[in-house]
């Protein structure tokens, strides 16, 4: 989609004046491509915001299901005033610029800022199970983060079947143009977040920012695209950190598969590839490709993962999107516990964690007695667990069964990150992991610590920024001081590695001897992850699981 330009003697002149060091208005930064005019936050002063910076080429009609191309040069000085527009999503929302065409990128840094400035970078991957979101959410809004000395980038990556559609045909079609025929379909999403993370490597000193202290990091489908760069080889060598909000589950976790966590085997989505042009009433992906993109976003993307097992119409198992990450042996090569237990990681330092009221856990939750016991017999019977279930869990009546469903999939979460950190440590990494559990309700809202409920405080642009979504919350001096430590935790991660520093409550990383965790929200404190008991019973469980 088309950016609009300013004449290069503009360009030239308000390059001098940024060369002198002063703050202006109107910044321009020189890159390979062309000069850059970035312009100052609208919501805090002294950081400068450079918005819709392409970072890589066509991707629709005859290049739709293809690897990102290079962006283009252009000539004069790019305006970089205004978002990019979004990638196409199937819930596309009123007054959002949307056009396939949409690799764009953002760019937050401090308004005084020089090519030597090696300010830390935060690259940061948004969610929305893979099917919607963009880089340019008020939810990330990154003003007050670059107002405390870090270089924030966001991304747009494609979405759907636009962006993770798998084909025999496409694999064909890759195959024949790669040199060593290993150009598998079904990742173009990642392989443009990859695309975005090189651009950032290769630019982001012009920003200010230090090409050797790159932090990646998201939110659900975010968190799962950041993990994927930790286990990706394509990745090694671009991040020297990585957060996961809402992220990590151990291999064996079954809720691994419904979560944005999960993907596909190659078969599998080749196989649905196939369903998927039948549904388009086309037989080739010649004739796909010259589909609009309401069209191809407009069919089912649910899976059917939990299908004839113990977990179909359980609550807290949705099926996970159609369209989503692929183990195709090249960008993602081996299953996460296969990944982890070989050392094949790219060993750095995550930062990682749950929230109190997702993953099952809510607390409108009502649950009969009677369907808690049969729920969860067909569960745990097969496995001879369930007299121990009841034993963790009991429940008499109607309002035990909702809290003990609540404990139970709570429990569940910090077991699972907990069992991940360990599997991380066992198979030879030496980088710490910082292990979490957000316990904060936002105000105005009965959902609790919700799914995404940190993200405002974690960016610590409450007064602006909006939730997940769309609202914009009563925020209180609490929640504000909450941000602040919130963010400062953040902050100092992306700086070192290293969530501690100044007068923060110390943040021990996890440890299977220690089983602790990091209490965050209503309190800053060292928890334990679950009684012994508890651990055990669950590491029972996931050994009877099939394993992602």
């Amino acid at each position: 989609m088309g950016r609009t330009f300013v004449p290069t003697c503009l360009g030239l002149l308000a390059g001098f004046l940024f060369n002198l060091a002063t703050a202006v208005k109107n910044p321009v930064v020189s890159t390979a491509n062309g000069d850059i005019m970035g312009t100052t936050s609208e919501y805090v002063s002294g950081v400068n915001v450079f918005k819709g910076i392409p970072f890589g080429g066509v991707v629709s009609g005859s290049s739709r299901w293809t690897h990102p191309p290079a962006a283009s040069a252009w000539n004069g000085t790019l305006n970089a005033t205004t978002f990019g527009p979004s990638c196409p999503t199937s819930m596309e929302s009123t007054g959002v610029d949307y056009d396939e065409d949409c690799l764009y990128l953002n760019v937050w840094t401090p308004e005084n800022f020089t090519s030597t400035s090696n300010l830390p970078v935060y690259f940061w991957i948004y969610g929305g199970r893979f099917a919607e979101g963009s880089g340019s959410d008020l939810t990330y809004e990154a003003s007050a983060l670059a107002a405390k000395d870090i270089v924030v980038v966001t991304i747009n990556y494609r979405l759907g079947a636009l962006g993770f559609l798998a084909h025999p045909e496409l694999n064909t079609e890759y195959n024949e143009k790669s040199d060593n025929g290993t150009l598998p379909s079904g990742n173009y999403g990642f392989h443009d977040q990859l695309a975005a993370l090189h651009w950032t490597n290769e630019n982001i000193n012009l920003f200010g920012g230090n090409i050797s202290q790159i932090t990646i990091g998201g939110q659900s489908a975010g968190a799962a695209s950041t993990l994927l760069h930790v286990y990706s080889p394509l990745s090694t060598g671009l991040f020297q950190g990585a957060i996961a909000e809402s992220g990590v589950r151990y291999p064996h976790d079954p809720l691994t598969g419904s979560l944005a966590t999960s993907y596909r085997n190659m078969s599998v989505a080749e196989a649905q590839g196939v369903t998927f042009l039948a549904q388009l009433n086309v037989t080739s992906i010649a004739d796909a490709r010259n589909l609009s993109a309401e069209i191809i976003l407009s069919t089912s993307n649910q899976d059917t993962t939990f299908v004839g097992t113990p977990f179909d119409g359980n609550q807290a198992y949705m099926e996970p999107p159609m369209y989503r990450p692929v183990l195709d042996g090249y960008a993602f090569p081996q299953s996460y516990e296969a990944t982890l237990a070989n050392y094949l990681q790219n060993d750095v330092p995550v930062m990682t964690g749950n929230n109190k009221d997702e993953s099952g856990a809510t607390p409108g939750v009502a649950v009969n007695e009677t369907v808690y016991e049969s729920s969860n017999s067909a569960i745990f019977t097969p496995m001879g667990l369930y007299d121990k279930f009841l034993e963790l869990f009991p429940a008499s009546n109607d309002i035990d069964a909702s809290n003990q469903t609540n404990n139970f999939y709570r429990n569940q979460s910090l077991v699972s990150t907990h069992l991940w950190a360990n599997l991380w440590a066992e198979g030879g990494a030496k980088s710490n992991i910082y292990s979490y559990y957000w316990t904060h309700a936002p105000p105005g809202q009965s959902s609790g610590a919700f799914h995404g409920s940190e993200l405002n405080y974690a960016f610590d642009n409450m007064p602006w920024g909006t939730t997940l979504t769309g609202e914009t919350l009563n925020w209180t001096s609490t929640d504000y001081q909450i941000g602040d430590v919130l963010s400062s935790y953040w902050v100092n991660f992306i700086n070192t590695g290293n969530p501690n520093g100044g007068d923060l409550t110390k943040w021990l990383p996890a440890s299977n001897t220690s089983k602790t965790t990091m209490m965050l929200g209503n309190a800053w404190a060292t928890i334990p992850v679950a009684s012994d008991d508890v651990i055990e019973f669950f590491e029972e469980y996931f050994a009877n699981e099939i394993s992602y």
